[in-house]
């Protein structure tokens, strides 16, 4: 299987928007899933991520305005949880509909079934798909779903919904995912299948690189999870471009 490298597919596109990347780590022992946001404005680059504690006990990664006074309009589609645990699956997504999956989960709805009731975000003429992954490991490795819900060839009366998934997913492979192709007006949205890319070295490393490669002017938060696949124990990494005010 040809492996891209996801530093030079960051590199050499200036907006790819938000983006999820998860799969096995070359060590075969741990699981790795990223996601980032981009912006274009004002409004969206004001974010960063935080992390809170659910009710549960488990913690939840969620967006938050760094400046509530530059808060405007709609923050439905820039503040929201963005990484929630069930039991021992992890879902990460880039918009509301990680609480649609995770209340989809705990009544015993499939991934896929959870997001039958959404659609691609509401931002015209853009209508951002929305992307999401699960990371489940209920069967002790790792069994990746993604999913990517956005409008058919920019016809807001249609919907796309595209589900892959990976069982037993392979070691040393992340499979990449996001919002848009690249830069554009209105914005293209990401067409084909998530791009397979090497993981290589540990969490920490591949978000440093991450970090790097995205285009300096539009990043604005990256979150990286690593878990070990064997007791679900996991480390976190956050780099925010903001500070909270």
């Amino acid at each position: 299987m040809k492996k891209e490298s996801l530093e030079e597919l960051l590199k050499s596109n200036s907006y790819p928007g938000r983006g999820i990347v998860a799969g096995v780590a070359e060590d075969g022992e741990h699981a790795i899933v990223a996601y980032w946001t981009m912006g274009r404005s004002a409004g969206s680059r004001n974010r960063v991520f935080v992390k809170e504690s659910a009710e549960d006990g488990t913690e939840v990664v969620r967006t938050k305005p760094a400046d509530e006074k530059l808060v405007a309009g709609d923050p439905s589609l820039i503040i929201y949880a963005a990484v929630r645990q069930f039991e021992k699956k992890h879902i990460v997504t880039n918009g509301d509909q990680t609480d649609t999956i995770f209340e989809g989960l705990k009544e015993g709805k499939s991934f896929e079934k959870s997001l039958q009731t959404r659609k691609y975000e509401h931002d015209a003429p853009n209508y951002t798909p929305r992307i999401s992954a699960l990371l489940d490991f209920e069967s002790g490795k790792l069994d990746l779903s993604l999913s990517i819900l956005k409008s058919d060839a920019g016809n807001p009366e249609s919907t796309v919904r595209e589900t892959f998934c990976y069982e037993n997913a392979q070691k040393g492979i992340g499979r990449f995912i996001h919002t848009y192709e690249k830069d554009g007006s209105p914005l293209p949205s990401f067409s084909g299948e998530p791009v397979a890319v090497s993981l290589c070295g540990s969490a920490e490393k591949i978000a440093n690189e991450i970090w790097v490669s995205l285009n300096e002017e539009n990043k604005v938060s990256l979150f990286v999870r690593e878990i070990k696949i064997k007791t679900g124990e996991y480390r976190d990494f956050i780099f925010n471009k903001n500070t909270l005010q």
